[in-house]
């Protein structure tokens, strides 16, 4: 690296001359570390050591000061002394962090003399640097100052006077991210500048008003710059003045916005690398950096975040993280947007996450959406302005305007909530309850960070379920429905109950069946569809609609079945057919029970003339010959048939009921007719049939054909639709009530009600954040959803969701940033992709960066979307 000092004057510039003896060149120190023994004596062979330090920022230490509101790379040089020179007897050198000063003549003999090792010089030749040598060697410009009092220099390298990319070169060579920067001066130069009568230490510690340039001629350090292919960038050969101009085609200026300039936002200019740096993945880290990358490119907070925000962070809110949070995302925005940055390791940034939010420790998956929502609160909190909240209460809109009501719900919470996240990523939707009982409505408006949006699901599934009618009226009958794939539970109770005609006073108890006996009950509306399987089988029970606690009995059926076993004819008790469900008064005996069974048998009757036949055959001869005396049942709840006692009463009579568990095991409680039966929330019966001559009379393969699911092969899978994201935001802002969990305390009522909701946009944000709710959590699964979203890009229009049209905001978005999850709930990986200026969009896989195509920016994996308000001209 080639220096010419020259004392930089108001006026003028003088320049020493400018000849090889002056010429400095920065080389690296192992280079001159191999050839200096032939270039120097042994009294000159230990060079004046400089480190590196930390300039100062905003107040605080700054590894390296260089933004895009201020182009300059600045940092120290510190004089060391000789216990820090000693360390040259050792490894220094071998990180590539150490550079060597010397001058032009130095330079020429270190060249011959690496020259000389690879291929031997005829005697007499006049040794010249080769063609490839000189193209290694680029120009670069330092100003120099005295930090008086400090013994050291201070540096700064402008980008306006050098150029972006050798600029880009110098930040690559001074970093200070990770090892420290030694310089060796052999050229003696950096000492005389030191002790310069003009410069003399005086006893401030401020700074010289005077400046040296130098300018420097860089030898060996284009190696970190190279193209893949193994051939220098073009540039590397060309003048600093071919590349003095900004990454924008306009002059440099420190004290302006680069991302207030339009080309970056959305023109056809292009942005350079600016914030094309990845971040590493720590161990399943990805959703982590997925989220990070997204929030680093939302052009207000990158401008923020550059900027002085120290001075706004609040040390005094106990729901903050004491800044800490968002120093920790400030450092880390500010390596991601440093000239020519490599991939960051965010180590510091997920320790602070860690301690403040323990459920992101260690290695596991997380969801990116629940870091997002953690990290927009946790900066809002340690940045908030509002020192010292004030108490105010909530005031009723009494038939008030909306507009002022929701002004004066605002204006509240800016009282208590002042950020830079409040400027830029929060609105206000209105919420409207109302009472089913009193028709109470209650108005209130609340903030939103981010808008999750359901994905109404447009692919169907078929299922079947049989109908069971509680009144003894009518057959079992299977009926076929079409549901949302991944729709509740309440959509198949509401397609069902179209299906069947179902009356107002009725209502549906599903229950699923499994050997005979009910296995569960499906009665959360929330639930999802996905809990039923397609071999599942499904029984709807017809009941009035009751107001109070009215019991329900269950009936399970048994009946006797012949087999030989070991040479020799057995019989036992089997289960069968589908339980039969009925409503039970208050108060009733045995006999009331028998009568309620056979009401409910009443549809499954044979013809009179077709049961007569039955009984005067042969079967029904053998029916009564192996009717058993008395009924026991043991303990495997089965009925041991050897203990039936004779009796010559009618069929019906001859129906054994007993007490028995929801499996149908007996509890060797037989139900007697005239005595009272004590009553339950649920009663479960056991029937046992007295043999087959009664089965003659009642059709048996009614109770005992029950449908699956869904067979495969008899319907055709519909192909899987698309869904828009207008579609998902109607679904968003539909009336529903609320859940169960969600009751609503009615002030007209006084008590808790199970309220209708609907949701109006009232106030959008700058940046809007649409996370689509892909995943679905149950009691018993959990589930991603695959749906296709198809999310406008270039304009998003919510004109007409907006409940206050604003004149003065435009209510129109483009979309700026994608958090992506591929693959499925257990191991998924999640990207981003991040539009860069113009029509360029780039893939952030972690430490990766690559170019997308615009095609290829709408997909499945879409998880959270990022748009930014678009500005009207």
């Amino acid at each position: 690296m080639e220096v010419s000092f020259s004392q930089h004057l108001p006026d003028s510039t003088p320049r020493l001359d400018s000849d090889t003896q002056q010429q400095l060149y920065l080389v690296p120190y192992r280079w001159w570390k191999d050839a200096q023994d032939s270039v120097l004596g042994d009294s000159d062979r230990k060079g004046i050591v400089y480190a590196a330090s930390s300039a100062s920022l905003y107040g605080g230490p700054m590894k390296i000061i260089n933004n895009i509101f201020n182009p300059d790379l600045m940092f120290n040089l510190r004089r060391e002394e000789d216990n820090a020179r000693s360390k040259e007897n050792g490894e220094v050198g071998v990180s590539g962090r150490d550079f060597a000063l010397v001058s032009g003549e130095m330079w020429v003999q270190a060249l011959r003399w690496h020259s000389d090792s690879k291929l031997p010089i005829k005697e007499g030749r006049i040794f010249s640097a080769a063609e490839d040598d000189m193209a290694d060697v680029y120009p670069l410009q330092l100003r120099l100052s005295v930090l008086r009092e400090t013994y050291s220099l201070g540096v700064k390298i402008s980008k306006k006077e050098n150029g972006a990319e050798f600029y880009k070169r110098a930040c690559k060579i001074f970093s200070l991210e990770s090892e420290l920067l030694h310089i060796w001066d052999f050229s003696g130069q950096t000492d005389l500048f030191l002790l310069n009568e003009k410069f003399k230490p005086l006893r401030d510690c401020q700074p010289s008003s005077e400046e040296i340039l130098l300018d420097l001629q860089v030898y060996g350090l284009s190696d970190s710059i190279k193209c893949r292919d193994g051939k220098k960038d073009e540039m590397s050969v060309q003048n600093s003045s071919m590349a003095n101009s900004s990454m924008n085609g306009t002059t440099g200026n420190g004290n302006s916005s680069f991302f207030r300039t339009a080309s970056f936002w959305g023109s056809s200019g292009e942005a350079g690398s600016l914030g094309l740096t990845g971040l590493q993945n720590l161990g399943n880290t990805c959703f982590m950096n997925s989220s990070l990358q997204c929030l680093a490119h939302t052009p207000k907070l990158v401008d923020y975040f550059l900027g002085d925000y120290g001075r706004e962070i609040n040390h005094e809110n106990p729901l903050g993280m004491n800044g800490e949070i968002a120093l920790a995302f400030g450092d880390l925005l500010r390596k991601l947007w440093a000239p020519g940055a490599t991939p960051v390791a965010p180590r510091v940034f997920k320790s602070k996450l860690a301690r403040f939010a323990p459920q992101f420790s260690g290695f596991n998956q997380h969801d990116s959406q629940e870091l997002l929502a953690f990290l927009l609160d946790g900066l809002h909190e340690d940045l908030n302005r509002v020192k010292c909240k004030p108490y105010l209460e909530v005031k009723d809109g009494d038939g008030r305007p909306d507009v002022e009501v929701a002004d004066e719900y605002w204006q509240n919470h800016l009282a208590r909530n002042d950020s830079i996240i409040v400027d830029v990523c929060q609105g206000q939707y209105k919420s409207t309850l109302v009472c089913p009982i009193c028709r109470k409505v209650s108005v209130t408006f609340d903030p939103f960070m981010y808008l999750s949006l359901p994905l109404p699901s447009t692919t169907m599934r078929t299922m079947t379920l049989t109908v069971v009618n509680t009144k003894g009226s009518c057959q079992p009958s299977p009926y076929t429905i079409t549901v949302p794939k991944h729709g509740k539970f309440q959509d198949l109770i509401d397609a069902l109950s179209t299906a069947c005609s179902l009356e107002d006073g009725e209502i549906l108890l599903v229950a699923e069946i499994y050997n005979n006996h009910i296995i569960r009950y499906l009665e959360e509306p929330t639930d999802s569809l996905s809990l039923i399987r397609d071999d599942d089988r499904l029984v709807a029970y017809r009941l009035m609609k009751e107001t109070g606690q009215v019991p329900l009995v269950v009936f399970m059926h048994q009946r006797t079945e012949e087999q030989y076993i070991h040479g020799k004819m057995t019989s036992s008790w089997k289960a069968f057919g589908i339980p039969l469900v009925a409503r039970l008064s208050d108060s009733i005996c045995g006999s009331d029970i028998r009568n309620l069974y056979l009401e409910l048998l009443n549809p499954l009757k044979v013809c009179a003339k077709k049961a007569s036949d039955n009984l005067d055959g042969p079967e029904g001869t053998a029916s009564e010959d192996s009717t058993q005396n008395t009924v026991n049942p043991d303990i495997s709840g089965t009925v041991n048939p050897s203990v039936v006692k004779e009796d010559n009463s009618p069929l019906d009579d001859k129906l054994q009921f007993y007490l028995a568990d929801e499996k149908g095991t007996s509890r060797e409680s037989e139900i007697l007719m005239n005595e009272p039966v004590i009553l339950s929330k649920r009663l479960n019966v056991l029937v046992c049939w007295p043999g087959k001559c009664f089965e003659q009379q009642y059709d048996t393969h009614l109770l005992c054909s029950l449908p699956e699911v869904f067979k495969s092969g008899l319907f055709a899978k519909r192909p899987q639709e698309s869904v828009s994201l207008y579609k998902c935001l109607e679904a968003f802002l539909k009336e529903e009530p609320l859940g169960p969990e969600d009751m609503w305390f009615c002030p007209g009522c006084k008590e808790h009600r199970q309220a209708s909701k609907k949701l109006d946009l009232w106030r959008l944000p700058e940046v809007l954040v649409i996370h689509l709710k892909r995943f679905q959590y149950s009691r018993f699964s959990k589930n991603k959803l695959e749906t296709y979203v198809d999310f406008p890009v270039d304009d998003l229009d919510l004109s007409t969701y907006i409940g206050h049209q604003n004149g003065q905001l435009c209510n129109r978005y483009m979309l700026y940033a994608v958090s992506n999850h591929f693959g499925s709930m257990g191991g998924g990986h999640y990207t981003a992709f991040v539009h860069h200026g113009g029509d360029l969009w780039y893939d952030f896989d972690d430490s990766h960066v690559n170019p997308i195509s615009l095609e290829k920016i709408k997909s499945s994996a879409a998880y959270v979307l990022f748009y930014r308000r678009v500005v009207e001209a």
